[in-house]
């Protein structure tokens, strides 16, 4: 699958392109079929892009936000994506958009999936836009290597939905959307920043498995062609 990379001097100018592009494709959604839809991903590298993101002036009400994947922890810890959506995205003018979480409070992260699953249906088919991350070991949304359920996960033959992910790398049980979920938005982005991420991406590229390096996935298979965007 094609790609095109994007490079920026800056973790701050990126932020402020990324921003600028996805309100630009929301805002065209919302105008389109009265509604849109993004799914984001956790860590620190998107924090910026969010508050810039966040102060645009879109038909929020109208679009929905949710998470490419989530640790299976409640809202206020620390470790959890949606807190940091909560206090980085949600905020501004994006404070009337409709969240919707993947962790819900149930007996266990497969019940919390399906749930998740069922309340996110709607709006995942396909996403307007997905903001993927990526980690030195080659993992994205939480498609880690050596995860028990990364076969199903990678699998365009699933259905759409949420599925959990345990991985000796990955801390908490995850919560992820599978790859039939996010491959064919109509906007795919893999954020990166840093030199060993750079690295990462460049052994990524030069080749094929996917059990080593899940992103390899977005990379080959995606039907979207994915936009790279990079700052040092």
């Amino acid at each position: 699958m094609s790609e095109t990379i994007h490079v920026f001097d800056t973790a701050a100018a990126l932020a402020t392109a990324l921003a600028a592009e996805v309100a630009k494709r929301l805002d065209a959604a919302t105008k389109e079929r009265g509604t849109a839809s993004i799914a984001v991903s956790g860590g620190s590298t998107p924090k910026l892009f969010f508050q810039a993101l966040s102060r645009h002036d879109l038909d929020w009400p109208n679009i929905s936000v949710t998470l490419v994947d989530e640790r299976f922890v409640p809202p206020e810890s620390d470790r959890s994506n949606h807190r940091l959506v909560a206090d980085n995205l949600l905020q501004d003018k994006a404070k009337a958009a409709y969240f919707v979480p993947l962790f819900q409070p149930a007996a266990s992260p497969e019940d919390a999936a399906t749930l998740a699953t069922v309340k996110t249906e709607a709006i995942c088919d396909p996403f307007d836009v997905v903001i993927l991350g990526m980690g030195t070991d080659g993992h994205t949304a939480s498609f880690f290597p050596g995860g028990d359920n990364l076969y199903e996960a990678l699998d365009l033959d699933e259905p759409r939905g949420v599925l959990t992910m345990a991985a000796e790398n990955a801390g908490e049980e995850r919560l992820t959307f599978n790859f039939s979920s996010l491959h064919d938005a109509d906007f795919l982005v893999l954020h990166i920043e840093g030199a060993a991420k750079k690295a990462t991406l460049e052994k990524a590229q030069s080749g094929e498995d996917e059990d080593e390096m899940p992103v390899r996935a977005v990379l080959n298979r995606a039907e979207t062609p994915v936009d790279i965007y990079w700052a040092p």
